[in-house]
């Protein structure tokens, strides 16, 4: 982890790179998918979503969270990603989900920079390397 300077357009631009935003995001999708079959089943994302511990922590402090709602939201996550409803995603639905979130956090950031707590292989450290 490091603390890193970002705004919403050194996001907008790493999205924006196709080259190198679909390369992040094929390498990213190669790696969650473990059986290597092409597709990512719920289980195989939300090992992804569990290591992130969006919904145990808060400000880095461990919070007691209900597991059936932690549950709920990783399905209704899943279902985001899964466009065709056929109960996997694809590396296309991977790829267009994923672009979708970062230009919706660069549009949340706006033009001002804030500080930010990144891990070293997320996308948003991927956007600031960029």
């Amino acid at each position: 982890m490091s603390v890193e300077v970002l705004d919403g357009a050194t996001i907008r631009g790493f999205v924006e790179d196709k080259r190198v935003f679909e390369r992040f995001v094929r390498e990213r999708f190669e790696e969650l998918d473990a059986d290597r079959d092409g597709l990512l089943c719920y289980a195989e994302m939300v090992k992804e979503l569990e290591k992130l511990r969006v919904f145990e922590t808060h400000f880095g402090v461990d919070v007691k969270s209900d597991p059936d709602e932690i549950s709920g939201v990783y399905k209704l996550m899943f279902k985001q990603f899964d466009h065709n409803a056929n109960g996997s995603v694809d590396l296309e639905e991977f790829k267009a989900e994923t672009k979708k979130m970062m230009l919706a956090m660069a549009n949340g950031l706006g033009f001002l920079p804030v500080q930010m707590v990144l891990e070293q292989d997320s996308l948003l450290m991927k956007a600031v390397e960029r």
